[in-house]
């Protein structure tokens, strides 16, 4: 890069919009769908723990190894069974939005007043009914906090799975530093930050909606 050329050059930008829309529709796939299949399993995983408390400590020591694991690192196994494929990338992610996820459906579950359980159980609720319509709902707060964190740690990771040329928005960042052309780098970093914020506020929004006497309780006090 010379000394004189600007950090972002914004017809390289207009020339490249629906190639930027592209790899963005692909980087949002890759990062939010491990987020829902990570949920997926959390959920039984979670309500397993909570109830057979025993079987919470061996799963967390589990997810937080996992977890551990360098990302590029996790990647290279999976190619030797998933291939230059998007599930070598996925399949990562999925696993290490487990140590985030799990514990949050527990604590949500924990959260629930033990008067509301025992009132379910009286009025006939099942164990499985009590828990989908009743403990759940009230540990959607604690869940969707959760979903928050491993949604926004999912999407900057995408960017990794570049290495392996399944990205989305990595690719520029690695083109970027290929060619000394720092535009494609910059407008990479600027669009993960902005789905990473969109998105966060998108969960928010769906905690409140899913959530409605919480502003109930807002708006008494």
């Amino acid at each position: 890069m010379s000394g004189g050329e600007p950090l972002v050059r914004w017809d390289w930008i207009g020339d490249h919009i629906g190639e930027l829309a592209d790899y963005t529709a692909i980087h949002l796939r890759l990062g939010l769908l491990p987020v829902l299949f990570g949920l997926i399993i959390s959920v039984p995983l979670g309500v397993l723990c909570h109830r057979w408390r025993w079987l919470y400590a061996p799963v967390l020591t589990v997810a937080n190894i996992l977890y551990s694991i360098p990302s590029l690192a996790l990647f290279m196994i999976f190619v030797k069974y998933t291939g230059l494929t998007e599930r070598t990338v996925m399949i990562p992610l999925t696993l290490y939005t487990l140590s985030v996820l799990v514990p949050n459906v527990v604590d949500g579950l924990a959260s629930v007043p033990e008067p509301v359980g025992q009132a379910a159980t009286a009025l006939g609720f099942g164990p499985v009914r009590r828990v989908v319509q009743v403990e759940l709902p009230i540990a959607v707060p604690v869940v969707i906090a959760g979903v928050r964190v491993a949604a926004v740690s999912s999407i900057s990771l995408v960017a990794v799975g570049q290495l392996i040329g399944q990205g989305g928005l990595g690719y520029y960042i690695t083109r970027g530093l290929q060619l000394d052309f720092p535009t494609p780098i910059v407008t990479a970093i600027v669009l993960i930050m902005l789905l990473a914020l969109t998105t966060d506020a998108l969960l928010v929004l769906a905690q409140r909606l899913l959530t409605p006497w919480s502003r109930s309780k807002v708006t008494a006090t």
